[in-house]
């Protein structure tokens, strides 16, 4: 009998357990670990690259909002941490301008463009806000405007011919400014967190973090958090919206040891040890925006953009609109809020 050598079997034997080599795909590279169901390269893992470029193409939007009272930084620190001038005098407001009777909502939308992808960021600034004697029910119109926004995006949404792309003016994210006193939230900050925190994704940071030593910093972001579970106000992210435990153990973190940020904002470049860094100059020395060891910017920077940014939008849609728009059918009968612009169109159509 002719025997087969032994070279030659273990090259059948492989051969037949081996599946054929197919041409891997240019973008993204083939996984490594393959279903073993399947007998050979599908190409379903090229989705994450298909969804990419279309993004690239649309970019998206995200809508942020800054509260709080007046000389705490806000649009320095909007500068900063989109590193472009996005200020009050870009948009043609003044520093001599008289502080408003009222809170006023003024929006001003820049397209922010970095490798190919293009963001349409709106902020909207609450002047007036805690800057009068009385200050009673002062965040009501900031909830009107949102929950403004909510209504515009359910309105486009219930259209016979609606847009096939619908504008979207909601707010993704609040930053909520707290005055660096060093001993506890005034009574408006927690009436204020308390009613937004449900209808929008809330951020405390604790402004001009320089005006307190480190010890005092470290009190006053624990006393912070301690007031805030008290009084029941749930800030993002929020223990119930955690998916799974890989992002539990994430936003914990986050939780228990980073909120409040505490952040210093400048848009002033200084040369430190032969680097240009932005900072604040002090008698002291420079308070380096970006060093950890100064403050936590880079920490709010990360967790803003880098990290949560397409949850906060997820959150905004799926949890704050949600709930609006199930309020809003239920109000009308389960059926869509009419407008005269919806009746017009429905008219027109038959």
């Amino acid at each position: 009998m002719f025997k087969v050598p032994a070279d030659n079997k273990a090259e059948a034997a492989m051969s037949e357990h081996v599946p054929e080599t197919r041409p891997k795909p240019a973008v993204p590279m083939k996984p490594v670990g393959m279903n073993p169901n399947l007998l050979g390269y599908i190409g379903i893992d090229t989705i994450i690259e298909q969804m990419r470029k279309k993004t690239m193409k649309t970019g998206f939007d995200f809508n942020i909002m800054v509260v709080g009272q007046s000389g705490l930084g806000k649009s320095t620190l909007v500068n900063t941490l989109f590193k472009s001038q996005l200020s009050r005098k870009s948009a043609g407001w003044s520093r001599d301008d008289k502080i408003p009777k009222t809170v006023e909502i003024k929006s001003i939308s820049h397209v922010i463009e970095e490798g190919g992808v293009k963001m349409k960021l709106t902020v909207v600034d609450t002047p007036g806000f805690g800057d009068q004697i009385n200050n009673e029910n002062c965040w009501e119109p900031i909830e009107k405007f949102i929950n403004e926004q909510y209504e515009k995006f359910l309105k486009e949404e219930v259209n016979i011919a609606r847009k096939k792309r619908i504008p979207d003016t909601r707010v993704h994210c609040c930053l909520y400014f707290i005055s660096p006193t060093g001993h506890s939230l005034r009574p408006l900050d927690l009436e204020f967190m308390k009613h937004l925190s449900k209808v929008v994704n809330i951020i405390p940071v604790i402004a001009k973090a320089d005006t307190m030593t480190l010890e005092e910093k470290t009190e006053f972001k624990q006393r912070v958090r301690k007031e805030l579970e008290v009084n029941g106000i749930e800030f993002y992210p929020q223990k119930e919206f955690d998916d799974d435990l890989e992002d539990k153990t994430e936003n914990d973190k986050i939780r228990q040891e980073s909120m409040p940020f505490a952040v210093v904002g400048s848009d002033k470049e200084y040369q430190v040890n032969g680097k240009r860094v932005l900072g604040r100059k002090t008698p002291w020395g420079i308070v380096e925006v970006e060093n950890l060891a100064h403050c936590e910017f880079s920490l709010l920077r990360d967790f803003v953009i880098r990290t949560h940014l397409q949850d906060l939008k997820e959150v905004t849609h799926n949890i704050h609109y949600e709930t609006y728009r199930a309020k809003r059918l239920n109000e009308n009968g389960g059926l869509p809020p009419v407008s005269a612009e919806n009746e017009e169109s429905h008219d027109s159509n038959i």
